[in-house]
């Protein structure tokens, strides 16, 4: 059972981690396409 728990705590932190890039960097191309269609600078 211990095993099991460590095993799943160990695969959990690596999914969250691509989850969380995964929205940065979605939000990140929406602000570059955004930012390309009206003209302005990124930063």
């Amino acid at each position: 059972m211990k095993d099991i728990l460590m095993m799943g705590y160990i695969l959990v932190w690596p999914t969250v981690v691509a989850v969380m890039m995964f929205l940065m960097g979605r939000g990140i191309l929406r602000d570059m396409r955004k930012a390309r269609r009206n003209g302005e600078d990124l930063v």
